[in-house]
């Protein structure tokens, strides 16, 4: 059974973001995915066609993977300079926003991968909402890139960037729930995949290298969502860091005559833990952000600062990057 990751996008952690400083969004409350909001598929989990199951989720996570970070992109970009009711044309700054990559392709694969086998009404959906509203994202993001590149606000004082406002927060807002919705979809699946691929290694070879190589990654992935709820609970993150650390433990000191765990996934495993457990104490602690540390977040240099959601993500996404590159027992 092949189990997906998915690399997380930096700006979808907005929500959790919020908790400590202000996000970069004009959406009432930021879009970040959640897993509880679980689809059932009627037959996902068959064990009859897996490999088909893996080709379908593939289509979708690649639409994600591909498109999902630069859209989020486009909007931070967009609100770090404009109001949230919109640019008047008296900014200091006008940055614009960002384009996203071609959508046609995203949409045939979705089209294909809706008419795969096994069929999941709620998921085939949800993919055809994303294809939907991404693709209704792509022109109207360069209708307004080309208006602030060529600077025609400045010949029509901001007329047309007013009325483009609301058209991009809507497009903005329907594409984050569109996204939401789809990897909530994708991660249900996933996550019944991979509790089931752990319980089948552990009853066939018990808890070695291959078990501890699967249940860190799971471990991983309660910790960074329940770092990135709306309302962070201190008391289930800690706890899952706990049941996480305890993992990464084990896996370093399996016996020696053994099969062990690579050595760099370890590596991004123990980074992971670090930049989290930092994230949680700025949460418990109530720790804010110097202004230092805000200029860097809101300008994409989040990853640098210490305790901060996107640190957390950098890591969290490295250590997808290890697993996938890392042991094949």
């Amino acid at each position: 059974m092949t189990v997906l990751h998915t690399i997380v996008p930096a700006t979808v952690v907005a929500a959790f973001m919020s908790i400590a400083f202000a996000s970069p969004s004009f959406a009432q409350s930021a879009a970040t995915p959640q897993t509880n909001a679980q689809s059932q598929p009627p037959a996902a989990d068959k064990p009859a066609a897996p490999q088909q199951l893996t080709e379908k989720l593939n289509a979708y996570v690649g639409c994600i993977n591909r498109l999902s970070e630069r859209a989020y992109q486009s909007r931070s970009r967009y609100a770090s300079w404009a109001k949230k009711t919109g640019p008047t044309g008296k900014e200091r700054i006008i940055y614009g926003t960002y384009t996203i990559y071609d959508t046609s392709d995203c949409r045939k694969k979705v089209e294909t991968a809706n008419a795969m086998e096994p069929r999941d009404a709620e998921l085939e959906a949800a993919a055809s909402a994303y294809a939907d509203a991404v693709g209704k994202l792509e022109p109207l993001l360069q209708e307004a890139d080309d208006y602030y590149k060529q600077e025609n606000y400045k010949d029509d004082k901001m007329a047309k960037g007013k009325a483009l406002h609301p058209r991009l927060v809507a497009a903005w807002d329907a594409f984050a729930d569109a996204d939401t919705k789809l990897r909530s979809g994708v991660e249900a699946i996933n996550d019944r995949r991979s509790l089931a691929r752990l319980a089948e290694i552990e009853q066939s070879e018990g808890r070695k290298a291959r078990y501890h190589f699967e249940a860190i990654m799971i471990h991983a992935k309660r910790v960074q969502r329940a770092e990135q709820a709306a309302k962070p609970d201190v008391a289930a993150i800690t706890s899952a860091l706990a049941e996480y650390e305890s993992l990464v433990n084990a896996a370093e000191r399996l016996p020696a005559d053994g099969k062990k765990v690579d050595s760099s996934f370890l590596d991004s495993a123990k980074s992971f833990l670090v930049s989290a457990k930092q994230l949680m104490r700025r949460v418990r602690d109530k720790v804010p952000y110097s202004q230092g540390d805000r200029m860097m977040m809101n300008s994409g240099g989040g990853w640098m600062v210490e305790g901060s959601p996107a640190r957390v993500l950098r890591d969290y996404n490295q250590l997808i990057d290890a697993y996938n590159r890392g042991n094949r027992f």
